[in-house]
């Protein structure tokens, strides 16, 4: 039993908050769940920050841009060269799935269409919750014995952390009531953190209890946080969930992080809390919606799955050994129900038991920190008073109920003067229960901590943190009133609104905060003013996906009361969503240039027994399965060589061999979500209200012509002008809207007309307050043939081939054609011998020749355009291909 209790210590610090990003580029898309939006689409209701959200759906679900694995899995950012919380781009976290759904809840609250919810929550189950066979064991799950204790360190240098049966754990409370109400012994969950592509080829795929290796194609289930507060992003060693000792050491990956006397081939899982309350969130209001367009039987069942994850996510809710609040030291009580409850929404639950069906054992933990940026109210008070979600354990609604009020005490306790939310506490000072300051303050028995769970930066450092927290307890405050939700925001509102800075060609919010002094001791009945707490704000700068986090924050505060404060909330919100828009659009979506100076530690080694790099104890040695070494002295490259093949990887070498800090341009999945979804909301909370007097239509567009390609007709035009700023255009045909673009772009592709029939098109430009230009003159075009078009010129233009990314048995390529100095209308490009491929895009593939879409197939001359494609088999060699 103690080696199946080996992994009851991996305290996985899943989905920390990303920090920054790289441009890899895009990859390919599963067909259902990234399908380019439809054409023509029926809207419930309309409005400027609808269209811009539609704008950037579409954007999102465009297969040409990369957001979206061929199985229709999000990738956690289109770029591949990306370190921060995933080690990777083209990972995905169960953050991301949980930022997905709440992106097709704003669709469908717009269309009335929930298909895509309902198939994002699908591929959800299918991909990021374990099966059957992924957990084999649970069956010898004991409550009365869920794991073996084993302490957690600061340094991963004090690890492997030995098993200590001596140490009492408690009952848990939880596991009989689940399984009998479910009738399986296996939780509904999901683990945060899979390798999409299968790049590091382990293999530990949905559905298998082996590994597959480097041959699988699918995704594979991994990990790699496992070694206490101080083990950076940087410091990880990546392991397989499914570790039967096919790849590693002898032992496979485990005695790297637990001591034993023996070791068994075992599986193991780690939930990240606040993406799968972010799930039962986004559950809520489709539910919501939903019922409101009288179509509640369309979310029917999956509202059933969100409530079914929220009865498993109450193991969030307990001490890691189900200890009883207020340890300080092995020795203290173990809990024997309620009493180890904690009722936060704490860092990771994790599960696991062994692969062996013929000697089974199985393990559950909670988890001792909690840290308010992870916090659910909304959450919380859907799970105990909306009857589609209560679940239907006996006693998980009164959980959640205690949860509710627990948490909403948390905020109140941590909240500093300046209006700002402090870190977190935890039951087990160290991670070993160790003996307290004692001047350390206290909430329910758990002592405060500044940067709760990792230190490397530390964990309250970012400001997305407030984002994240705080919008729920704002989107609390809009739906029920709730006083003291209420009470925080009326402090957190003024102190965030005082660091945003917008103007008509800049804005930043604040990055970096740094935190001094400690809260008060909590009394409920008589709550302190906690002024020995600080917070000052020491860096700022654009991070579109805080910034819109930020902003539903401010909106959500704004639609629930009244008065001068939740006005100008609303104003800032418009504001920084406008600015958003105008001047971080970009054609994958919306973001900004971001310097990497972390990056110098790719190739970092621990130099001394406290240092910074990868620890691997002296005499351990071991593989990656694709041969990199494991031992004492690799780097965090050395463990990942694959990332000297990606197409920006001389970014990095560069300054690895001295050179400045790279800058990067990042499209993350959860950014453009925060973004997207912050549109929606913002015409749902106040329709026409745009808080602005504007009433002034931007000027005309001029200049408007259209070219007919074959069926398909290009308009373009001169940008407007607007007292205050252009926001998009729109493209009617014969007096019908066909299509809308944000202000940046002055063309639009019509496509799939009849041949050979007359049209007449204009444009109108629309501005921030929503006021909309008169048509521009009607120009009329005659569409082509369907085969129309020009002849290729022979000599007219050069092209290049080269391999953006590659993976056992396929690989994605890039086609760059460049215009002569005559133009090169109709060009075509022999396509690389042997390309087979219905997964490409900025071009046609035909009979071994790829020629120019819609949009790009006339170059003017030194134009360019980019084909990009994913095929099965081996990559061509880069370089010229014939074009003419």
């Amino acid at each position: 039993m103690a080696a199946g209790a080996a992994l009851a210590a991996l305290a996985a610090l899943a989905a920390a908050g990303p920090t920054a990003a790289a441009l890899g580029a895009p990859g390919a898309s599963g067909p259902a769940a990234a399908a380019a939006a439809p054409a023509e689409r029926t809207l419930l209701v309309d409005g400027e920050y609808t269209q811009r959200f539609l704008e950037l759906y579409d954007k999102i679900h465009d297969p040409a841009n990369g957001y979206f694995s061929p199985q229709g899995i999000p990738y956690h950012a289109v770029e591949t060269l990306m370190v921060e919380a995933p080690d990777y781009g083209h990972e995905t976290t169960s953050e991301a799935y949980s930022f997905w759904l709440w992106l097709e809840t704003s669709y469908g609250q717009v269309t009335g269409d929930w298909e895509p919810f309902n198939h994002a929550w699908d591929t959800l189950e299918q991909y990021m919750i374990p099966t059957t066979e992924n957990q084999p064991t649970n069956a010898a799950y004991d409550p009365a014995k869920p794991a073996t204790y084993a302490p957690e360190f600061d340094h991963p240098s004090r690890y492997p952390s030995p098993l200590d049966t001596g140490v009492s754990v408690g009952r848990d409370p939880i596991g009989a009531e689940l399984e009998s109400t479910y009738g399986t012994p296996e939780v509904y969950g999901m683990h945060w953190l899979a390798d999409v592509d299968n790049v590091y080829g382990f293999g530990a795929a949905p559905g298998s209890s082996e590994l597959l290796g480097p041959d699988h194609e699918g995704t594979s289930y991994i990990n790699t946080f496992q070694r206490g507060p101080q083990e950076s992003v940087w410091e990880t060693v990546p392991q397989p969930s499914i570790d039967d000792f096919s790849y590693g050491g002898e032992n496979g990956y485990l005695d790297l992080f637990t001591g034993d006397a023996s070791y068994a081939e075992q599986w193991k899982y780690t939930n990240a809390p606040d993406a799968d309350a972010r799930a039962v969130e986004a559950a809520y209001w489709a539910n919501k919606f939903a019922a409101e367009q009288g179509q509640p039987e369309a979310v029917a069942d999956t509202v059933g799955k969100a409530s079914k994850m929220g009865d498993y996510l109450r193991y969030a809710l307990f001490d890691k050994y189900f200890k009883t609040p207020g340890c300080e030291s092995t020795s203290c009580p173990a809990g024997t129900g309620r009493d180890s409850a904690h009722y936060l929404l704490s860092w990771y639950y994790a599960w696991g038991g062994a692969l062996d069906t013929a000697s089974p054992w199985a393990w559950r933990i909670g988890s001792s920190h909690a840290h308010f940026g992870y916090q659910n109210p909304m959450a919380a008070w859907a799970l105990s008073n909306d009857p589609d979600l209560e679940p239907a354990s006996p006693t998980a609604s009164d959980d959640w109920a205690a949860s509710l009020d627990r948490q909403l005490e948390l905020f109140q306790w941590l909240q500093a003067p300046e209006g700002g939310i402090a870190g977190g506490a935890t039951n087990s000072w160290e991670g070993h229960y160790a003996d307290r300051p004692d001047d350390v303050a206290t909430f329910y028995g758990m002592a405060y901590q500044e940067a709760p769970v990792y230190h490397d930066p530390p964990s309250n450092q970012w400001m997305g943190m407030q984002g994240w927290g705080v919008e729920r307890i704002a989107q609390l405050y809009e739906e029920t009133g709730d006083a003291r939700a209420g009470a925080v925001l009326d402090k957190w509102v003024p102190w965030v609104i005082d660091h945003i800075t917008i103007t008509d060609d800049s804005w930043q919010i604040p990055s970096n905060l740094a935190w001094s002094g400690q809260p008060d001791d909590w009394d409920a009945a008589d709550p302190g003013d906690n002024a020995g707490l600080s917070v000052e704000v020491t860096g700022y700068g654009q991070d579109v996906g805080v910034a819109g986090a930020l902003a539903r924050s401010l909106m959500y505060y704004a639609a629930g009361g009244e008065g001068e404060q939740h006005a100008q909330a609303q104003q800032v919100a418009h504001d920084l969503l406008d600015a958003i828009w105008t001047q971080n659009s970009d054609p994958l979506g919306v973001a900004t240039t971001e310097t990497r100076a972390d990056y110098s530690r790719f190739d970092d080694v621990l130099t001394s027994a406290d240092g910074d790099g990868v620890y691997v104890p002296e005499g351990w040695t071991g593989t990656m399965p694709n041969g990199d070494e494991i031992g004492a002295g690799a780097s965090f490259l050395d463990l990942r060589s694959f990332y000297t093949d990606d197409p920006q990887w001389q970014k990095v070498q560069d300054h690895l061999d001295g050179g400045p800090a790279p800058e990067f341009t990042y499209h993350r999945f959860w950014a453009q979500t925060a973004v997207a979804t912050a549109l929606a909301d913002y015409d749902r909370l106040f329709g026409e209200d745009v808080p602005t007097d504007d009433t002034t239509a931007p000027s005309v567009p001029q200049g408007v012509t259209a070219t007919a390609d074959g069926t398909s007709v290009q308009v373009t035009w001169s940008a407007s002008t607007d007292d205050t700023r252009v926001t998009g255009y729109q493209v009617s045909r014969d007096g019908e809207v066909v299509g809308s673009v944000g202000a940046a772009a002055t063309s639009f592709v019509d496509e799939g007309l009849e041949p050979e029939t007359a049209y007449s098109y204009t444009v109108t430009a629309r501005d921030a307050a929503g006021n909309v230009s008169a048509a521009s003159a009607p120009v009329s075009v005659t569409t082509g043939p369907d085969d129309g078009g020009p002849d290729p010129t022979d000599g007219a233009c050069t092209a290049v081939y080269s391999t953006t990314n590659s993976w056992s048995g396929g690989y994605q390529g890039q086609i760059v054609v460049t215009a002569g100095d005559d133009g090169a209308p109709g060009w075509a490009v022999t396509a690389p011998a042997g390309l087979s491929t219905t997964n490409l895009w900025g071009g046609v593939l035909s009979g071994g020749t790829i020629t120019g879409a819609a949009w790009n197939a006339d170059l003017a001359a030194g134009a360019q355009a980019t084909v990009g494609f994913v095929a099965n088999g081996t990559s061509p060699a880069d370089g010229p291909l014939p074009c003419s």
